[in-house]
């Protein structure tokens, strides 16, 4: 048993921490996309469902192979493919492909599914789908599960729904800004990237309607 004074110098110690005064740090997740982690004040926060929305190619690809490259450093991550997933892309991005599950679904039912199962076997940092058509209950479990996990859910979107965006615990609207073009402007020209905006559209800790400036964020063969 502890003395009186050492018991007191204890629970002063204590009142002191994060746990003993009710506030929890926040694990965050970088994207290791500079200008984007500065605007969300560090990176994604662990266990929530984020959305990169936009409209053609516009970075949103590139931002969530930013997050799978970390993830697949260290651990796992995963993507649900739609089919449209191209695996040289992501390797030119610096993912891991013997540390990367791509799980094939072509129907939203199937999608949610193999979410739902990858989250709850608790085994990916980063998982990456398509935005299907899913009612509110839907992604509001998978929500959960990402929170239970600790994984981050990137759910990539041309324009969030009202069910989707209710869920969402960060929201990023990615828009075209300009090409960026080496050589004569024609025939003889090439593209060597392009510059993006990235806007914080939900947060709660962040300013909403804050942007981030990206140049040249897509590698060739990004699609988006």
């Amino acid at each position: 048993m502890l003395p009186a004074t050492a018991f007191q110098e204890l629970k002063i110690r204590l009142q002191g921490t994060p746990a003993a005064t009710g506030i929890a740090l926040e694990r965050l997740v970088p994207t290791a996309v500079e200008p984007v982690d500065a605007l969300l004040g560090g990176g994604l926060p662990a266990g929530s469902l984020v959305t990169l929305e936009g409209l053609g190619s516009c970075g949103r690809w590139s931002i969530a192979a930013a997050l799978l490259a970390q993830a697949t450093r260290r651990g796992l991550g995963a993507v649900i493919d739609d089919g449209e997933l191209y695996p040289p892309a992501l390797e030119a991005a610096g993912v891991r492909l013997d540390r990367l599950l791509v799980v094939p679904a072509h129907t939203p039912v199937g999608a949610a599914r193999a979410a739902d199962a990858l989250l709850r076997s608790r085994t990916v940092r980063v998982l990456v789908m398509a935005a299907a058509r899913l009612r509110a209950a839907v992604w509001s479990r998978l929500a959960s599960l990402a929170n239970r996990s600790g994984a981050v859910l990137v759910v990539i979107a041309a324009r969030a729904a009202a069910e989707l965006g209710a869920a969402a615990a960060v929201r990023l609207w990615c828009s075209f800004d300009r090409a960026i073009v080496h050589g004569t402007r024609g025939l003889w020209c090439t593209l060597d990237g392009f510059d993006a905006r990235t806007e914080l559209r939900k947060h709660k800790r962040a300013g909403i309607g804050a942007f981030a400036a990206l140049r040249s964020v897509v590698p060739t063969g990004d699609y988006g």
